[in-house]
């Protein structure tokens, strides 16, 4: 079988999923645009700000994708190809996809507020409690991890420092003459063309002005600029930055096609699918946790009620941005399946085991890439450097998520103390990068890293949870949100009980506490929705 041909399959199936099954999902969740939509109603200029769909697309696909579509599947092919495929695919429509419309929809409905929020209105002061203090160590944990991961990608390739650094400048510059052109499509559509052109032209920019700094200094550096980023104006550094930077990733995807098609390499890894590996596991609950982003990620479910849905400027935007940019994602991580797949099982493993995921697919789709006439080292370093933009982005993104969830936990709370820190972003964000740098001076980061997978689908399931009570009272059938919920409980329960019992066997009882404790949260939100719905399910609903 050709790599064309499964490219092209998978992009049938999920373009007729968009038409088909994105329509039935959107008409479920009843949005409408006559509703006007938070950032309208609540605009501030900081972080409610409407803006066109691509633009949002842009900020949310540029969010959501980072690293993951590209590291899971690559490490899943472990348990054979063909059920990488199917769970991306299935997964990417039936669930993630449901799972981030979702929680964009109950977003839009709340005010623009976070699925932390929701779980307070649907669930209960509680839940929201203890969802918010899990969502706030997980983003605290993956703004430490990305600050480590670009500080080393800075460190080992100066150009890439240089090049990530005009993307910021022109980002702003590309905010202000964007605010400046308004609502007129023809000098957006300019003013686009000619950053992007730039954005391209400073990738070559940076192989030849490199910037070489200490990786202490690019800690400090990096945070200082989350900082910003996170108490800045959407419009001026998010939104253009989010938005020029997701083309980075739509060119080289187009590239990798073009490529593939030219090419036409034959899938040389076989068939067969491994029930367990001795490095990961079991292919149950494993698979389905080692492929988040791009089939269903919890980390999806702040970005929409987080960031995204304060910048939709109407309701019915949801479903391209939610359920398209999902979609588009889950073809980005077949792309990186097919990267792999071209080479046999003993190559595979050797390659993994010796480059890591990261590097094995830029060199394999900077191959494919090389097949148009491009030299394969720019393209392998135009590889790497996409992928290291988009962590970039997941940095920044991540610390204004962690400051919306650290003010919306002391919102609720009357106290002077805890109204300042709710209502000042400066102090929040002080706070975040703070235990963000403490964090990362324990050295704590690399030792609990290993569990993000499972805390990562604990946050998808919880999501889903809150997403099918919030269409329960409101006298929505709710099977299509339920049956990926149950799913995504049974796997993040079996794999927080195997983590448990292996890291207890092999005397890591920091990590065995720490899974036994998500274990306790799951199953407490769990009864406490039920709980609220048998108490609450005949009263009238909350919009």
């Amino acid at each position: 079988m050709s790599l064309s041909l499964l490219l092209l399959i998978s992009a049938v199936i999920l373009f007729l999923a968009y038409r088909l099954y994105g329509n039935f999902v959107y008409k479920k969740f009843g949005l409408d645009d006559s509703r006007k939509a938070p950032s309208h109603t609540h605009r501030d200029g900081v972080d409610y700000e409407p803006s066109k769909p691509i633009v949002v697309l842009g900020h949310h696909f540029a969010s959501i994708a980072g690293a993951g579509p590209i590291v899971g599947p690559i490490i899943a092919v472990t348990f054979g190809w063909i059920p990488a495929v199917i769970w991306i695919l299935a997964g990417g429509i039936f669930f993630g996809a449901v799972h981030d419309l979702g929680s964009m929809a109950a977003s839009l409905r709340t005010e623009g507020k976070s699925i932390g929020v929701i779980i307070r209105n649907q669930i209960g002061a509680k839940g929201k409690q203890l969802f918010v203090l899990f969502s706030f160590s997980t983003l605290i944990l993956v703004i430490g991890v990305f600050a480590d991961i670009i500080a080393k990608t800075f460190v080992s390739n100066p150009g890439v420092a240089s090049a990530s650094i005009f993307f910021i400048f022109l980002a702003v510059a590309f905010g202000f003459v964007n605010r400046m052109v308004g609502n007129r499509n023809i000098a957006f559509i300019l003013v686009t063309v000619v950053g992007v052109i730039l954005m391209y032209y400073f990738v070559y920019l940076g192989t030849q002005l490199p910037f070489v700094l200490d990786y202490k200094i690019w800690i400090l550096g990096l945070l200082a600029y989350a900082f910003l980023a996170s108490v800045t104006p959407v419009s001026l550094l998010l939104q253009p930055r989010d938005y020029l930077n997701s083309y980075l990733l739509y060119g080289m995807m187009i590239a990798a096609v073009a490529g593939v098609l030219v090419a036409n390499p034959q899938i040389e890894m076989d068939t067969r699918v491994v029930a367990s590996s001795e490095s990961l596991g079991y292919v149950f609950p494993v698979l389905f946790v080692t492929i988040a982003c791009g089939a269903i990620s919890g980390f999806h479910s702040l970005v929409a009620s987080g960031t995204t849905s304060k910048q939709l400027d109407k309701e019915s935007d949801a479903k391209i941005v939610g359920f398209g940019g999902m979609l588009i994602e889950s073809f980005l991580a077949i792309i990186s399946v097919g990267a792999v797949i071209v080479l046999s099982r003993t190559e595979y493993v050797e390659r993994l085991g010796a480059e890591g995921p990261v590097a094995l697919f830029s060199t394999g789709l900077g191959g494919m890439i090389a097949t148009l006439g491009i030299s394969e080292t720019f393209a392998v370093g135009f590889v790497a450097l996409t992928v290291s933009a988009f962590a970039l982005t997941t940095l920044d993104t991540c610390t204004r998520l962690a400051r919306f969830t650290l003010q919306e936990y002391f919102e609720d709370m009357p106290q002077p103390a805890a109204q300042v820190l709710a209502k000042n972003r400066y102090l929040s964000t002080f706070v975040v990068v703070i235990l963000s740098i403490l964090l990362l001076a324990s050295g704590e980061f690399s030792t609990l890293w290993p569990i993000f997978g499972s805390a990562n689908q604990l946050l998808a399931a919880l999501a889903l949870l809150t997403i099918a009570v919030w269409l329960i009272k409101k006298n929505i059938p709710a099977t299509f949100v339920t049956i990926p919920m149950f799913f995504m409980f049974t796997v993040t329960l079996a794999s927080l009980g195997l983590f448990a019992w292996k890291n207890y066997q092999e005397k890591g009882y920091v990590l065995a506490v720490i899974a036994a404790l998500l274990f306790v949260l799951a199953i407490s939100l769990i009864f406490l929705a039920f709980k609220s719905l048998k108490k609450e399910v005949k009263e009238p609903a909350k919009v």
